[in-house]
């Protein structure tokens, strides 16, 4: 097969984040069919859903080229999630990590497990803008993520996370 261009988008709110995050980029990588390509720098963003009172988020966006189909792709990411003990128990709850495909190639998947584009991408600034820092000319299906980022209503809650 050849390789693909996928977007991951990676959050994490419980635990160490910061490491997790880097862990989990690097696990994501440590696999045959997946060769890191770009990651952006990592964001500070306030919850968006989910239950009130949880801790802000930090976020990344990282490209890979791989030789997974995007269901194995998607296997690996719960992979990762799991080994992060990654639980579901509450929708947009507080997560030690999640990793969501944001695209696979120029592929539109909507079946029972896994929907790509990912389909709140578009409105989310979590994922845009950490996107944008990460490759300003990006486009999600034609349009350009800078165009998307400005427009999304969680803007105001990104920040650049400078700490470590």
């Amino acid at each position: 097969m050849n390789a693909v261009r996928t977007v991951l988008a990676l959050g994490s709110n419980l635990g160490e984040s910061r490491s997790t995050l880097a862990d989990a980029v690097a696990a994501l990588a440590d696999h045959p069919g997946m060769k890191l390509v770009a990651v952006s720098p990592v964001a500070r963003t306030a919850p968006v859903g989910g239950p009130a009172g949880q801790p802000d988020y930090l976020n990344l966006v990282a490209e890979f080229e791989t030789t997974l189909d995007a269901h194995a792709l998607l296997d690996h990411c719960h992979d990762i999630e799991n080994r992060h003990h990654r639980t579901r128990e509450v929708r947009w709850g507080p997560r030690t990590l999640d990793v969501d495909i944001i695209t696979y190639g120029s592929s539109r998947i909507n079946d029972e497990v896994l929907t790509v584009p990912h389909p709140r991408a578009a409105e989310r600034a979590f994922v845009l803008q950490p996107w944008v820092w990460m490759d300003p000319d990006a486009r999600l299906e034609g349009v350009p993520v800078a165009d998307l980022a400005a427009r999304a209503a969680d803007l105001s809650g990104v920040e650049l996370f400078e700490g470590e």
